[in-house]
């Protein structure tokens, strides 16, 4: 694995440790350069001669375009959605079924939120049970976000839930229960489908002091496929992008 040590000052905050890298960034970046900082920044983790796992959503995309610039280094990708899938074949790259692969290294995906402990809420762009389960294959999960995304106690984020679309209504009063209030997620006035055909429920207000054991309630209600938690399985890396730098967390 190439890392570019000489780029990095760590230091230890708490059991934390963190590790600018300087790009320079500055104040009046934009979410989006923030976002292309990160995937820069990612590309020193992945591994040379392995397949990559690759997430979902605009900072998986700028990922995606960074590793098209070094595609000769990989031997292929594992694709967390169609829309991953498509825009990998676009730079190039070969995309594999994840059936054909017993283990990948790394990785990389995008998170709604994070904590200080790596877990996080995912699900925004509607792929939360593909990237759970390409993440689960791999030996390391590093997630890549603006610095914003760092949080104290997940819940501001609405928590995706994919369901069975028959067991909607059964599966949105259970989740009300938990104390949040559960939305279909709609588009143009229809629910948004995810690639498993699965519809999308949103639960809004939830304070999720415990991610651990609320994804393991939730998991538990019959018509769920999964909830876009990702704590028994969370990140071991975090880049964030920051006015300072992009900022490493190892957990």
């Amino acid at each position: 694995m190439h890392c570019a040590k000489s780029r990095r000052c760590a230091k230890t905050l708490g059991s934390v440790r963190m590790t600018n890298f300087h790009f320079l960034l500055n104040a009046t970046m934009t979410q989006d350069e923030l976002k292309q900082a990160v995937a820069r920044a990612a590309i020193d983790y992945i591994v040379d001669g392995d397949i990559i796992g690759v997430g979902t959503g605009s900072t998986a995309n700028f990922f995606i375009d960074e590793l098209g610039k070094v595609k000769h280094r990989i031997k292929a990708a594992v694709a967390s959605s169609e829309a991953t899938a498509e825009r990998l074949r676009g730079h190039g790259i070969t995309v594999v079924d994840l059936n054909a692969v017993e283990a990948m290294a790394v990785y990389i995906d995008g998170a709604d939120e994070i904590t200080a402990s790596g877990a996080m809420i995912k699900g925004g762009g509607a792929a939360l049970t593909r990237e759970k389960i390409v993440a689960s294959v791999a030996q390391k999960f590093i997630c890549i976000a603006d610095g914003s995304k760092l949080v104290q106690v997940l819940g501001q984020f609405p928590l995706p839930v994919e369901v069975i679309p028959m067991a909607r209504a059964v599966v949105a009063r259970k989740l009300a229960a938990l104390g949040g209030e559960a939305r279909l997620r709609v588009r143009d006035g229809q629910p948004v489908l995810t690639d498993n055909g699965c519809e999308i429920i949103d639960v809004h207000g939830l304070r999720i002091t415990d991610p651990r054991a609320t994804e393991s309630a939730i998991n538990g209600i019959v018509g769920v496929v999964t909830v876009g938690l990702f704590a028994g399985r969370g990140a071991d890396v975090a880049l964030l992008g920051t006015a300072d730098g992009v900022q490493t967390l190892v957990f």
